[in-house]
């Protein structure tokens, strides 16, 4: 796995690329850089060489290419659809800001995306489906070669529209991540500690719940694993937060090339470092210039808050 062909990343991501529209009680953003696979793919560059496939629109600038070719993301799997445009989400977040209210979603090119990687990415050997239609979570399995660790994404439009299909997607990978709602929806239980055991029955080795900012939950045969959030005074914008935290912890087992559940502990403890720089300003405002040592800071931080 440490012989990778140079032209091959250690970690690919699909999913997507996106204009926000974002308003917060901190305020209002229009027309940023957003979308699961692009705070993913920065986040999880802090440890491993990244691979990002999707999809944009004529009208997605270079400036936001070059923000992600800056953290050395490999964009030979972005695919710019001629005359498309670009992904839109426009959501608001009020009180505590734990769930976005969304205002409107243009779909665009994502509509009729369907995911080819490119020949190197087939042999990565760690890779993260984003949220996304579990039948083009399933096009990408069956492309992938020989992959060392793969983990997935969801959300309740899937769980409510494609079960089957994508109870087919959790069969096949190695790891669920999913939010404490969607797991008890997915589940049938009402308890989240059922819920968490119930979906290893789906065929996972691991689940990790995310909880916001109340932190998230490692569910395995092996062990159990709960880890807070990272305190902070302020919130600025949570967009972003769970595909920060997904790259911290995809990032750092690619790094690592790692795998076991003690490593996916270790690898949460990154993912919340992260995710806690995301939330602190718009966009990739601050993940975009968070330097290792910063990071390295921060995880002692959360080793030293949850030591007793």
């Amino acid at each position: 796995m440490t012989d990778l062909p140079p032209e091959v990343p250690a970690l690919c991501v699909v999913g997507t690329v996106a204009f926000d529209d974002v308003e917060t009680p901190s305020g209002t953003r229009e027309g940023i850089l957003g979308g699961s696979a692009t705070y993913f793919s920065v986040a999880a560059s802090h440890f491993a060489n990244v691979g990002l496939v999707g999809v944009v629109g004529e009208d997605f600038p270079n400036r936001y290419r070059s923000v992600l070719s800056s953290h050395d993301v490999d964009l030979s799997g972005l695919v710019v659809q001629p005359g498309g445009q670009t992904f839109h989400w426009s959501g608001r977040y009020e009180g505590d800001m734990d769930q976005a209210e969304t205002l409107k979603t243009d779909l665009n090119v994502l509509e009729t995306f369907a995911p080819e990687l490119p020949s190197a990415f087939r042999a990565c050997p760690y890779v993260f489906l984003a949220n996304t239609d579990p039948h083009i979570q399933m096009s990408v399995l069956e492309q992938l070669e020989d992959p060392r660790l793969v983990v997935m994404d969801t959300m309740n439009l899937w769980i409510d529209i494609a079960r089957d299909p994508l109870l087919a997607v959790i069969k096949r990978v190695d790891g669920l991540m999913i939010n404490d709602a969607e797991a008890k929806s997915l589940s049938g239980e009402d308890n989240l500690i059922a819920a968490g055991r119930a979906l290893l029955d789906f065929g996972p080795r691991f689940v990790i719940v995310k909880k916001g900012e109340h932190g998230s939950f490692l569910f395995s045969d092996k062990r159990l694993f709960a880890l807070p959030s990272y305190p902070l005074d302020v919130v600025v914008d949570p967009t972003g937060a769970g595909d920060s935290f997904a790259g911290g912890v995809m990032g750092y087992l690619a790094g690592q090339h790692a795998q076991r559940v003690d490593d996916v502990c270790s690898a949460m403890l990154y993912g919340t470092a992260v995710a806690s720089f995301t939330v602190s300003d718009f966009s990739l405002d601050v993940l975009g210039d968070l330097d290792r040592g910063t990071l390295e800071e921060r995880a002692d931080e959360i080793r030293r808050f949850v030591r007793p």
